[in-house]
C-alpha cells in the first residue's frame, strides 16, 4: 500500500506527500489499511488520504521507541543530542515554503501572515532548547565528610504527546524541543484534521540524523489511537493540547497506569481595559488577541470588560479597526490576513454560537456571516453589550468571536475576570503600573498580559489554572514536565 502520494496545493507548489505512519524512521502503511481524508478548509476538497493508527500500530510504535531509547539514546552523546535539534532548525528553514504551504492548505492558516510565524517559532524552540540538552544534570543538596546527597534529572522514557489542530507545527515543536532536550523517545499523535505538515517533517527528521525509533509520529483518531497512547503500560508519559473535555478523559485514561500526564486545554480568556488605558493600543491588540489564527486559540483573550467610562469609544473604535482591517479570502494571499476555520464542525458550532447571542439579546456589532459560499470562512465577529450569563460569555467558542461587556469597578472587573473555570491567560490594560501589578495578582490565570495580549515567548513558561490545565510548557520550566529527579544518598564515613 502506498506511503506518499504526489500533491499540487492550490499555490501551485507540487510535492511528495508522506501518508503513511512514520514508525522507526520509516513510513508504513496502518496495519488495518484505515485511511484518514485531510481537507482542504479553504476549499472543502481531499488534499490527500493518510494512514490512521490501528491499536496495533501503537505497539509498534512503542517497541521501536523502547528499542530506541534503551539501546541508543539513553547513552547518547549530549553535545549530539543538540547538534540534531540545531540540523532540524535548520532543515525547518530550508523547507520553509513547503511547510508553510502545506499549513495553509491543511489547517487554513494564512501562508505569510501566520503560517510563517509558526515555522519562526519551531525554529526558536529547536535552537532554544539545544542549549539546554548539556545542562539538564542536577544539583548537590548535601556535602558533608560523611555523606553526598545529590539530584539528578532523568528522562521518563517514551512519552505520548497528542497534538491538536491549531497549531501542527508549532505544538509539535513545544513538545518535541523539550523531550528530546531532556533525553526522552516520542511518539506523537496528529490530530485528524491536520496530520500533512508534521509527516512532512518525518523526512526532515530522518535528514537530520535522528536515530531510528526517537522520534515516531502517528496521524489517527483520538478515540483509537490517542486512547492507546494514554493507557500503553509501554509508555512512560503522556502530554496533551487540546479541548478540556478530551484532556479530561486523556487524563482518566492515564491513571489506568499512574501515568506522568501534561495539559494545556481551554480556556475562556478575560482581558480587562481601564479608562486611563491607551485606547488605540488596547483595540489593537485586542483584536489581536482573539482574531489571529481565526480564534482558534487557547489563550484568545474572548472576553474583553472595559470601564463603563470608555466603553462606547471602545466599542466604536474595534468596529472600525475591524472593517479597516477586514480582509478574509486566499490563505496564499498576502494581503489576506483571515482564512477558514479548520472544519464543517467547527463551521456550524460558531455560527451557532453567534445566532445564540443575538437570540439571548447580546448586540452584533460587526461580522457574524460566513462571506462566501465555499470553504469555512467566517467574518471576524464583534458582540457588544454582553452579559455574564449568556452562552457565549460563559463558553469557549474557538473562533472569531469576541465579547465585550462594561464595569464600573476594579474589584467588579477582577471577580467577574475570574468567574469561570478557566483559567489559561488574562490581559489588563491601564497607564497604572501599579495597578496593573496589583490586578496581575489575582488574576486566576497561568499567564498574564500587561499592555498587550498574547505575545508568548519561548522562554517563558505557559499553563493554565483550574480548568485550562496541568503543568507548564515553553522555557526552563518546561524541561521540568520531562524528567525524573532521582535522589542519591552515598555513605562516605557513618557508620551504624
Amino acid at each position: 500500500m502506498a506511503t506518499s502520494v504526489p500533491v499540487t496545493l492550490p499555490n501551485g507548489l507540487t510535492y511528495e506527500q508522506p501518508t503513511g505512519l512514520f514508525i522507526n524512521n520509516e513510513f508504513i502503511p496502518s496495519s488495518d489499511g484505515e485511511l484518514i481524508a485531510s481537507i482542504n478548509p479553504s476549499t472543502e476538497e481531499v488534499i490527500a488520504e493518510v494512514h490512521a493508527a490501528s491499536i496495533e500500530d501503537i505497539d509498534k510504535a512503542v517497541i521501536s521507541s523502547r528499542k530506541a531509547f534503551k539501546e541508543v539514546w539513553k547513552n547518547y552523546s549530549i553535545d549530539g543530542i543538540s547538534r540534531l535539534l540545531h540540523k532540524l532548525a535548520d532543515l525547518f528553514e530550508r523547507d520553509r515554503e513547503i511547510l508553510t504551504s502545506i499549513e495553509a492548505a491543511d489547517s487554513g492558516k494564512p501562508q505569510i501572515s501566520n503560517a510563517s510565524g509558526d515555522i519562526d517559532e519551531c525554529v526558536l524552540q529547536f535552537r532554544y532548547y539545544a542549549g539546554w540538552a548539556d545542562k539538564r544534570g542536577g544539583t548537590v543538596a548535601e556535602a558533608t565528610s560523611d555523606k553526598l546527597g545529590y539530584i539528578v534529572h532523568e528522562p521518563h522514557g517514551v512519552c505520548g504527546q497528542i497534538i491538536p489542530w491549531n497549531y501542527p507545527l508549532a505544538m509539535a515543536s513545544w513538545k518535541i524541543g523539550p523531550a528530546i532536550a531532556a533525553g526522552n523517545v516520542i511518539i506523537i499523535k496528529l490530530a485528524e484534521n491536520t496530520p500533512l505538515s508534521m509527516l512532512y517533517v518525518g523526512k526532515l527528521i530522518v535528514e537530520a540524523g535522528f536515530p531510528p525509533g526517537v522520534i515516531n509520529i502517528v496521524a489517527g483518531h483520538g478515540k483509537i489511537a490517542g486512547n492507546a497512547i494514554a493507557t500503553h503500560p509501554g509508555i512512560d508519559k503522556v502530554a496533551f493540547t487540546g479541548s478540556t473535555l478530551t484532556g479530561k478523559s486523556v487524563m482518566a485514561a492515564a491513571a489506568q497506569t499512574l501515568k506522568n500526564v501534561t495539559l494545556e486545554c481551554g480556556g475562556k480568556s478575560p482581558m480587562i481595559v481601564f479608562d486611563d488605558a491607551d485606547i488605540d493600543q488596547a483595540v489593537k491588540w485586542g483584536h489581536w488577541g482573539i482574531m489571529y489564527n481565526m480564534g482558534q486559540n487557547c489563550s484568545s483573550t474572548s472576553r474583553i470588560l472595559i470601564q463603563d467610562t470608555i466603553y462606547d469609544k471602545f466599542v466604536d473604535a474595534l468596529v472600525k479597526y475591524t472593517k479597516e482591517t477586514y480582509s478574509v479570502g486566499d490563505v496564499y494571499d498576502a494581503t489576506k490576513h483571515h482564512g477558514p476555520v479548520i472544519s464543517k464542525v467547527q463551521f456550524d458550532k460558531i455560527l451557532g454560537y453567534v445566532e445564540s447571542g443575538k437570540e439571548q439579546g447580546a448586540t452584533l456589532a460587526f461580522g457574524g456571516k460566513a462571506p462566501y459560499e465555499k470553504g469555512y470562512f467566517i467574518e471576524p465577529t464583534i458582540f457588544s453589550d454582553v452579559t455574564d450569563e449568556m452562552k457565549i460569555w460563559k463558553e469557549e467558542i474557538f473562533g472569531p468571536v469576541v465579547c465585550l461587556s462594561k464595569f464600573s469597578t476594579e474589584e467588579e472587573a477582577l471577580y467577574r475576570a475570574n468567574d469561570t473555570t478557566y483559567g489559561l491567560g488574562s490581559a489588563i490594560f491601564s497607564a497604572d503600573i501599579s495597578r496593573c501589578l496589583r490586578v496581575s495578582r489575582e488574576l486566576d490565570a497561568g499567564t498574564v498580559w500587561i499592555n498587550s495580549s498574547n505575545d508568548t515567548s519561548h522562554r517563558i513558561p505557559f499553563g493554565g489554572f483550574k480548568m485550562s490545565g496541568i503543568g507548564s510548557e515553553l522555557g526552563q520550566y518546561g524541561l521540568d514536565n520531562y524528567t525524573l529527579k532521582k535522589a542519591i544518598h552515598v555513605n562516605i564515613g557513618s557508620k551504624l
